[in-house]
């Protein structure tokens, strides 16, 4: 499954999450690490789910880019 995520810069850090899996965020020092770190937590959140045995919500959210 492809999620959008946003990655958004956070004082001296990134922090990024998952709109279609709320409560699946992560943080890193680098865009990079950001993207590691929530590449494992979104493995992680799903394991969660299907653990408890609920439904892995499917990805929805589109991520755009719009000039202004």
């Amino acid at each position: 499954m492809r999620y959008a995520v946003v990655i958004e810069k956070a004082g001296g850090n990134y922090s990024a999450y998952v709109p279609d899996l709320p409560g699946c965020i992560a943080t890193g020092q680098t865009v990079a690490e950001v993207e590691r770190e929530l590449r494992e937590a979104i493995r992680f959140h799903i394991d969660g789910l299907e653990a408890d045995g609920l439904p892995v919500p499917p990805p929805s959210a589109v991520a755009e880019y719009v000039d202004a």
